[in-house]
């Protein structure tokens, strides 16, 4: 009975337990509702008490403004400070009206004449209201300066705020038009200027400059700017003002170069707009500052950083232009100037990207760039680049380079001429080239070759090697400007020569020895001599491209004739020692980039002088190179002889067993050999085994017929005749695939040595070497070998004195095609483009890539393809393009008899004592000119040259037989003929006879005659009408 009453009374206790918990959390939330409630109302309250209070501050602002505008009240200085602290008291979006009257009211006061409490200004020399005041104008100004950095100038009404904000702005941070301070105010001027000093610090610390930089780029970045003349003053003034006030202090400086500095053009702007700008600039020598500051690389790398590339470039321009706007500064701070330029650009340098990723940006300058790029800046890039051009305008250059410019290149006395190359085709004009060269330049100056004598740590040496690492450095950084600084470098026709000269004499020896150990370290010393180098090298090369030939060999423009021999050895020594001694193996950064630029000016002139000899014999070849050595080394698979063969294969003598070595050369699987088979008219199978010559036959046949100009496959040049794909080829259903199969048979005719008397025009040779896709590659200079008189009329445009508009041409080119006349547009609207002086070279070059590349872009393709089926395009590489037409047609050199006569092979009962084949020999040793036995050599093989190699190469070998009756009874050699043609026993006497040739087969067939003169008459005959079987 106990237990259960414990048990029910815990029960009970329990459940009022629960319920006393619940009526306590119940009275909590009732209370926490009612000071809920509470907050609300009090917010509420306090929310219409300030909408009230706000409403009726407006209402008083209002009236004011109103009173004053229907002049029933007359404002005062007190007056303004009063209303000034109720508007900022609530200051808010909405009120932008009222803060504009305020500030109209505030500068109205400060234009009252001869009342100082009127002054708004005033105020500050009260002794109550200083602080006050003080603070006031702080908070109006700072308001100013956040309007401002929302406001489009361009649009007309902003524009009104932006001058009237900017107003107050230069009317409180200087005393100059306060009338408080004239008179007998002048004793103020000092305090007053310390408030205005203390004003322009507390903008500075808000961020004042960041102000003004939006405002100047959204007025200026842009191809027309929309800042007025007064604007732009206003907003300059403002930027000088904390600097000057601050005595230059590096804090303030570093602002101004941040901010103001970086704007795209201000110069440029303010040279245009606001000249008096400029002038101040000048007054505070402001360029010498700046240069002075950035000399310190840490601070230096500052600015950069806190710019990154955009901007850097931006203020790089504008540094630039003052430079060039300020000489005497340039001329006495260059090594600073220089310095800083270089630093500025290595720094977007490490920034500068060959291609495209995930992390790169396309800017108009810098090219593929992997920081930010700032696009708003685009419609301004083109005047900073144009800024960026003062630095290799000729005022800039010749301030840098003073040093280089001052040397004078002294004349002497004419001395005689470089030994004369060997007469051939390549090479005919050269001993009146020479001549001419000689009597040109050896009057003038001297030749400029290494003599030594300079130390190359000379303050001299190092201002100009360090103003080389500049330009250097600008072209490596600027890459879609790189061309214009080249152009830059090479507009002044002494600079190139000077700088020549000015290596010359660095070192004891001069030239290549110091070079070659400067490779061989890495001080920095060495890295500024080589930048020199290969600036010299970067510039030659472009000017030697774009000069035509009149410029290079009769003008002798910038370098004359020896002394490009004398750079042309000095290179090929230089990267045949980077190649050989192992360097270039190991090779990366600056100096492959230096290997590249020199092995580049040394191709460019390899290739000019292959197309127009300037140097003397064997000019090329490194008498040090055995070829046994190097083959040995190619075989072995030794890395220093394949890129000596990449590179520079000219080194390496033709005429020697080290072609034959290279021939012999494993190669991919040979492309297997032709058998040829013809068919007679019947249908019925001509009788005859194909030993090489029934191919050579079938060759011939198809060359005689493809390259006829009548069957319009190919046409050929004016004056020379050398042929070249026809560009209305396209009469020909299936032209291209005629293209594709002539260059496989031409390629197979070079794989097999089959030497064939086609002469292609060099333009067309280089295209098939694959020379048009080379950096050093020029339109213009492959011209004169397509049409001369053409090359002649095009260069005449580029001489012309006059305005080129005048001649009424467009970029396009009229073309009469079978009758009609038909425009080609060099570039799309071509046709509507007038030629200007502007335009004009590139005209030239669009002109010339027109004629020898767009019109046969397809047919060269499709030759090329066949071609390269057949030949390896890397052994290509190896050959120029006289070097390749050899390859085809044979050595352009005397036919060799000796030879000759050691390589034929004797038939029918000859040999080499019988007397018919020693008069043969003698008469056309002795009778016979060179142009009578390259026709000898024609009518047997089909071609006027030898074999690139000699007649040992000859395929099939040339070989002579005895006949006694006519071709078309010759059934070949029997006993009996053989017999009688040994024991020379003849049936009749063959005197009526002609000597006839089997071409196919190298083959001379020769009656028996009894006499010398018979014999030599009768072959003169024969070769002279070209005959072969049909008039024996």
């Amino acid at each position: 009975y106990s237990d259960q009453a414990v048990c029910i009374f815990s029960s009970q206790g329990s459940e009022f337990l629960d319920k006393a918990r619940q009526a306590r959390e119940e009275r909590k939330g009732q209370k926490e509702k009612e000071r809920a409630a509470i907050i609300i109302q009090a917010l509420v309250r306090r929310f219409i008490c300030r909408c009230r209070l706000q409403k009726q501050i407006r209402k008083e602002i209002d009236d004011y403004f109103q009173a004053s505008e229907t002049g029933t009240s007359k404002r005062n200085a007190l007056s303004i400070f009063k209303i000034a602290r109720k508007l900022l008291f609530i200051y808010c979006q909405e009120d932008k009206m009222r803060f504009e009257k305020l500030c109209r009211a505030i500068l109205a006061s400060m234009e009252v004449e001869n009342e100082p409490k009127v002054w708004y200004v005033s105020l500050a020399l009260s002794k109550d209201l200083t602080i006050p005041w003080l603070k006031q104008i702080k908070d109006v100004l700072w308001t100013c300066c956040q309007l401002l950095k929302n406001l489009k100038p361009d649009i007309l009404q902003d524009n009104k705020l932006v001058t009237l904000y900017l107003t107050m702005l230069v009317t409180f941070t200087d005393t100059s038009t306060w009338r408080i301070v004239r008179g007998k105010g002048e004793a103020l001027r000092p305090a007053l200027t310390r408030i205005c000093e203390n004003i322009m610090g507390h903008l500075n610390q808000k961020g004042f400059y960041s102000i003004l930089q939006i405002l100047l780029t959204n007025g200026l970045a842009r191809s027309k700017p929309s800042l007025s003349k007064g604007t732009l003053t206003a907003i300059f003034t403002l930027s000088l003002r904390p600097v000057i006030a601050a005595h230059f202090s590096e804090n303030l400086l570093r602002s101004f170069l941040i901010h103001i500095m970086s704007v795209p053009a201000i110069i440029t702007h303010l040279s245009g707009l606001t000249p008096e700008c400029m002038t101040s600039i000048q007054t505070h020598d402001l360029l010498r500052k700046f240069i002075l500051f950035l000399s310190r690389e840490e601070q230096c790398s500052d600015i950069c950083v806190c710019l990154e590339g955009s901007h850097t470039l931006c203020l790089l321009g504008n540094l630039i232009h003052l430079g060039y706007l300020n000489e005497k500064v340039l001329e006495e701070e260059a090594n600073h100037f220089v310095k800083d330029l270089t630093d500025m650009l290595s720094y977007c340098q490490r920034y500068v990207s060959q291609k495209k990723s995930n992390l790169t940006h396309w800017h108009q300058v810098l090219g593929w760039f992997s920081q930010t790029v700032d696009y708003g800046l685009n419609e301004s890039m083109p005047l900073v680049t144009k800024q960026l051009q003062h630095l290799w305008g000729v005022p800039v250059i010749r301030t840098l380079f003073s040093d280089v410019l001052s040397k004078k290149l002294e004349s002497q006395e004419p001395t005689p001429p470089p030994p004369q190359p060997s007469t051939s085709q390549n090479n005919l004009p050269v001993k009146n080239l020479f001549k001419r060269a000689f009597q040109k330049s050896a009057s003038v100056r001297n030749i400029l070759k290494p003599v030594g004598g300079k130390r190359v740590d000379s303050a001299e040496v190092q201002k100009v090697c360090s103003i080389c690492v500049l330009y250097q450095t600008a072209l490596s950084t600027l890459t879609q400007i790189r061309l214009q600084i080249l152009t830059g470098l090479t507009h002044l026709d002494d600079l190139l020569p000077k700088l020549w000269a000015f290596i010359c004499e660095l070192g004891p020896q001069g030239g290549l020895k110091l070079f070659m150990e400067c490779l061989n370290n890495d001080t920095e010393e060495s890295k500024q001599l080589l930048a020199m180098l290969m600036l010299f090298c970067d510039c030659s090369r472009h000017l030697i491209t774009i000069l035509d030939d009149i410029e290079v060999y009769e003008e002798q423009t910038s370098f004359k004739i020896e002394e490009l021999v004398t750079i042309s050895s000095f290179l090929n020594t230089f990267v045949y020692k980077m190649i050989w001694d192992g360097i270039l193996e190991n090779a990366k950064g600056e100096k492959l980039e230096l290997f590249h630029s020199v092995h580049g000016w040394l191709m460019v002139l390899y290739e000019r002088d292959c197309r127009r000899r300037f140097t003397p014999d064997d000019h090329w070849l490194r008498k040090d190179l055995k070829p046994s050595l190097l083959f040995q080394e190619l075989e072995k698979g030794k890395k220093r002889a394949q890129l000596l063969l990449q590179y520079i294969p000219h080194v390496i003598p033709h005429k020697n067993d080290g072609y034959d070595q290279l021939r012999r050369l494993p190669v991919n699987s040979i492309k297997g050999v032709i058998r040829v088979k013809f068919v007679n008219d019947l249908g019925v199978d001509e009788a005859g085994i194909d030993q090489d010559g029934v191919f050579k036959e079938f060759l011939e046949e198809i060359i005689k017929k493809v390259f006829n100009p009548a069957l319009n496959l190919f046409k050929t040049t004016s004056g020379n005749e050398r042929l070249y794909p026809s560009p209305t080829s396209y009469i020909h259903e299936n032209h291209l695939q005629l293209f594709e199969f002539v260059g496989k048979m031409l390629g197979k005719a070079v794989y097999e040595g089959i030497v064939v008397d086609v002469p292609f025009a060099s333009f067309f040779l280089s295209q098939v070497l694959g020379h048009h896709h080379s950096t050093f590659y020029s339109s213009i200079d492959e011209l004169p070998s397509l049409d001369s008189e053409f090359y002649k009329n095009l260069t005449s445009i580029k001489r012309y004195d006059g305005d080129v508009g005048d001649l009424g041409l467009t970029l396009s080119y009229d073309e009469d095609v079978m009758g009609q006349l038909v425009c080609h547009e060099l570039i799309p609207g071509g046709k509507t483009m007038p030629v200007t002086n502007e335009n004009k070279i590139s005209y030239i070059h669009l002109m010339a890539h027109f004629r020898m590349h767009t019109q046969i872009k397809e047919q060269t393709a499709a030759f090329i393809r066949g071609f390269r089926s057949i030949i390896n395009p890397e052994w290509l590489h190896m050959f120029s393009t006289p070097e390749v037409q050899r390859l085809i047609s044979g050595d352009n050199a005397e036919i060799d008899l000796d030879d000759l006569k050691k390589h034929t092979v004797y038939y029918g009962g000859f040999h080499s004592s019988h007397r018919v084949i020693i008069w043969l020999w003698d008469i056309l040793s002795s009778d016979f000119n060179a142009e009578e036995r390259a026709m000898f050599l024609k009518f047997v093989t089909s071609c006027s040259r030898p074999p690139l190699l000699g007649f040992a190469y000859l395929k099939p070998p040339f070989s002579i037989r005895c006949v006694e009756v006519s071709d078309d009874q010759d059934t070949g050699d029997t006993l009996g003929s053989v017999l009688r043609g040994f024991f020379t026993i003849r049936k009749r006497e063959p005197g009526g006879r002609l000597p006839t040739s089997s071409t196919c087969f190298n083959l001379l067939k020769l009656p028996n005659y009894s006499k010398k003169s018979i014999l030599r008459d009768k072959l003169r005959y024969a070769i002279s009408m070209n005959t072969g079987f049909e008039l024996s």
